[in-house]
């Protein structure tokens, strides 16, 4: 399987703390089937917390994946960021201080959870007029998501691809994403699941759950298709 979002890059946001809680997820990650994880930390948040692609992250990048490949792990490590949705988004694309899932056109974006539905559509038309494919992360989130499933197949209609979260599915997040979640699913609006992992604790980087849950109640081409078709042609930069 294929996780295009995960915090595991240790010391840089509110994921993993220490290299060694990285190689934790790593081995967690690995036990459960994944075999490719784009790191994707926190960025663009606010002046004193923007995390921009820089020496400083590569050179972090850098070490955490020769760390994996040093400790045996069958695992591959891409680049990535989860871009907060505020500010001059495509600007710092543009400038290589944002940076897309593995250098595609693919970027992934997430929002203030009360952020107002307007304000997502025009800022993702933004980024979506300049030739990028926004991934939204975890929509099943939103409040505007929930008061209005509509909006959602009004991201769809313009061309954003909807990425949610396993603790979703499993219930971490309360009722209300979860009710999101599976109705996504029913509809077929979903387009990758994906762990957003923070920790070997909780919100682990565990996808074993949510291929056998898709298996059971859906089908085995549809968790192939959610874990590791889409991810894969994304992180390629294919069409999906």
């Amino acid at each position: 399987m294929i996780d295009i979002h995960s915090h595991i890059l240790y010391g840089v946001d509110d994921g993993a703390d220490t290299l060694f809680e990285t190689l934790e997820m790593a081995e967690i990650a690995c036990e459960n089937g994944t075999r490719v994880i784009a790191v994707t930390p926190h960025c663009n948040l606010s002046d004193d917390k923007r995390n921009f692609w820089n020496e400083g992250l590569k050179d972090r990048f850098l070490e955490v994946k020769d760390a994996v490949k040093k400790a045996g792990l069958p695992l591959q490590l891409l680049p990535g960021q989860e871009i907060f949705g505020k500010g001059e988004i495509v600007k710092h694309l543009k400038t290589g201080e944002l940076i897309t899932l593995n250098g595609s056109r693919y970027p992934l974006i997430e929002f203030p959870f009360n952020e107002r539905s307007e304000n997502v559509f025009k800022k993702l038309q933004a980024v979506i007029a300049e030739g990028f494919v926004p991934v939204v992360a975890h929509p099943e989130r939103y409040g505007f998501v929930s008061e209005n499933f509509d909006s959602l197949l009004k991201l769809k209609k313009m061309g954003c691809l909807l990425q949610v979260n396993t603790g979703s599915i499993d219930g971490v997040f309360g009722h209300t994403a979860k009710n999101m979640a599976i109705k996504m699913l029913n509809h077929h609006t979903v387009d990758v699941v994906a762990s957003d992992a923070h920790s070997p604790f909780m919100r682990s980087p565990n996808l074993g759950d949510a291929h056998e849950y898709l298996c059971e109640n859906y089908s085995t081409e549809f968790a192939e298709r959610l874990l590791l078709k889409n991810p894969r042609a994304i992180l390629e930069n294919k069409t999906i």
